[in-house]
């Protein structure tokens, strides 16, 4: 599975929900070498990326806008073989996160175990709930303007236990592909298989809506579950942050 195009996909699909996401807000910049979007009173997407490999000559500019845009994060794809992240590390970035993308061909729909329930978000209550539980599975917040702007072309899913809100997630589908990000579980609702069942309903959306694979980046918690649901690697997503002076 592991082609250029699913790779390409993957960060086209992250990259083009950053844009999406940022352009209401005229939070989203680009220029020759990076782009990057920074939403005020939110923590995310919050990120400044490249089309291309990192070069030497772009590393003023690009940390010139970082230490102006407090906050950003830098995802290097490691897809060009050439270690050149090793140009951050020497230029003032440390690493905060790593992440691998994933992508699943979607060809069957999976059986639901758990008795959960799933509501859209359409409405700007419905939006405070779902930004005020956020943070709790994530530990930063996607405000609940970014979800009122963005109703039509993002899916955003309240996940309920007993009618008790625990959960979250996000599709945004590019072409024939679906990205699912943000699925979370509050603290206290984890290790009961809540997250996988979430992730079983969003690829059973995805299908729904005519999509052929699913796409993620897998943060350490979560890869099992994927793997377990036969997504597969496709490459690893390093993020940098400036170290702080």
């Amino acid at each position: 599975m592991k082609n250029t195009n699913l790779i390409q996909d993957n960060i086209n699909n992250l990259t083009d929900f950053w844009k999406t996401v940022g352009t209401p807000f005229l939070s989203y910049h680009k220029n020759d070498t990076f782009e990057y979007c920074k939403i005020e009173n939110s923590g995310w997407p919050n990120k400044l990326w490249l089309r291309k490999d990192i070069a030497k000559k772009d590393l003023p500019d690009m940390i010139k806008t970082m230490k102006s845009n407090l906050g950003l994060v830098l995802p290097y794809w490691d897809i060009f073989g050439t270690k050149s992240f090793e140009i951050l590390e020497a230029y003032g970035f440390s690493l905060k996160t790593e992440q691998v993308a994933m992508a699943l061909k979607l060809n069957k729909k999976f059986k639901l175990e758990h008795d959960l329930s799933f509501k859209k978000i359409d409405n700007e209550q419905d939006a405070k709930i779902w930004s005020d539980l956020y943070p709790n599975a994530f530990g930063y917040v996607i405000s609940k303007e970014i979800l009122i702007q963005h109703y039509t072309n993002v899916h955003f899913y309240l996940v309920s236990n007993e009618d008790q809100p625990i959960g979250t997630f996000m599709l945004f589908q590019t072409g024939n592909t679906i990205g699912i990000h943000g699925v979370g579980v509050i603290p206290e609702m984890r290790r009961k298989g809540f997250a996988e069942e979430i992730m079983k309903f969003a690829l059973n959306l995805s299908i729904d809506l005519k999509a052929e694979y699913a796409l993620l980046q897998a943060s350490a918690m979560g890869k099992d579950i994927y793997t377990r649901l036969g997504f597969e690697d496709l490459f690893v997503i390093k993020n940098y942050i400036l170290k702080a002076l």
